[in-house]
């Protein structure tokens, strides 16, 4: 099963943040478990809200706005997608990070196609599976 782990750093202000060397280093380690243990499927970091921005949809329109977003109480880091055998292994490996005090990753399934009912399972072969994308193991 794939899952994956957000990372929400207690970070007041992503302009004021910069990783020291020891937590690298420590990341480092931790991504080269996960490696080494087989479960590893994709990770990285992200640049901070102020240079994303967030496209919402209303009565078949889209509307973007610039980050940085007012009212996000929680900043996404980062993510990892890994391949395990149950939510127990998953917590399990997200208990390991080397997280730093405040900080919180959130693991959450990520859905195949075999999880929802056939008829739904047909429709979803109209569609070619993007380039890059990671299938399930």
């Amino acid at each position: 099963m794939r899952y994956m782990m957000f990372m929400y750093p207690a970070v007041k202000d992503e302009a004021d943040w910069s990783p020291d060397v020891e937590a690298v280093a420590a990341m480092g380690a931790f991504n080269q478990e996960l490696t080494e243990a087989g479960v590893l499927l994709s990770l990285d970091g992200l640049h901070p809200a102020s240079e994303g921005a967030r496209v919402f949809f209303s009565g078949g329109d889209a509307t973007v706005t610039d980050g940085p977003f007012a009212e996000t109480k929680e900043i996404l880091g980062g993510y990892w997608l890994i391949d395990v055998e149950s939510k127990d292994a998953a917590l399990a490996w997200a208990a390991r990070c080397p997280a730093a005090d405040g900080d919180m990753i959130e693991v959450r399934r990520v859905y195949e196609m075999s999880d929802f009912p056939a008829d739904v399972q047909e429709a979803g072969k109209l569609s070619q599976q993007p380039p890059g994308q990671t299938a399930a193991r």
